[in-house]
């Protein structure tokens, strides 16, 4: 176990370490989104749920110990560890076995889109572009066009 560790910490160089200060931006700016009623960007500016739409309420919901709820958010909320581990065991991983976890990850990520996308009644994942700032704006502008 000593000798993973150290491994771990040998392995995130300091190009890694200066992701840091954006890794946490990024946080904070999630942050403030949530606070101020916005949520996903993406969502709002398009009215399109990403792959990735539900993540953060699944992680809070597993924080409350609350399993079903963060499964009925995201299925794949538990991936996210598992791919921090793996591209911080790189260096021990064989290339080709981390390049097929990655492509099995993207992979799972895009069918449960698809299934999310395809099913009517679910609420999290949604395409609504018609009631959102880019359809809104972009319906104005061509409004002005052809004036």
């Amino acid at each position: 176990m000593r000798r993973l560790w150290i491994h771990i910490r040998h392995s995130v160089s300091s190009v890694d370490r200066s992701l840091v200060p954006a890794a946490a931006g990024t946080v904070l700016f999630y942050v403030v989104l949530a606070r101020a009623g916005i949520g996903c960007p993406i969502r709002f500016l398009s009215g399109i749920s990403c792959a990735g739409c539900g993540m953060s309420r699944a992680w809070l919901s597993l924080l409350r110990g609350d399993f079903a709820a963060a499964a009925f958010y995201h299925p794949l909320f538990w991936l996210p560890p598992l791919a921090v581990l793996v591209w911080l065991l790189r260096g021990l991983l064989p290339r080709k076995l981390a390049a097929c976890l990655a492509w099995t990850a993207c992979a799972l990520f895009l069918a449960v889109y698809a299934w999310r996308m395809a099913d009517p009644e679910d609420s999290i994942v949604v395409f609504h572009p018609e009631s959102r700032l880019l359809f809104r704006s972009w319906r104005t502008v061509l409004r002005f066009l052809k004036k």
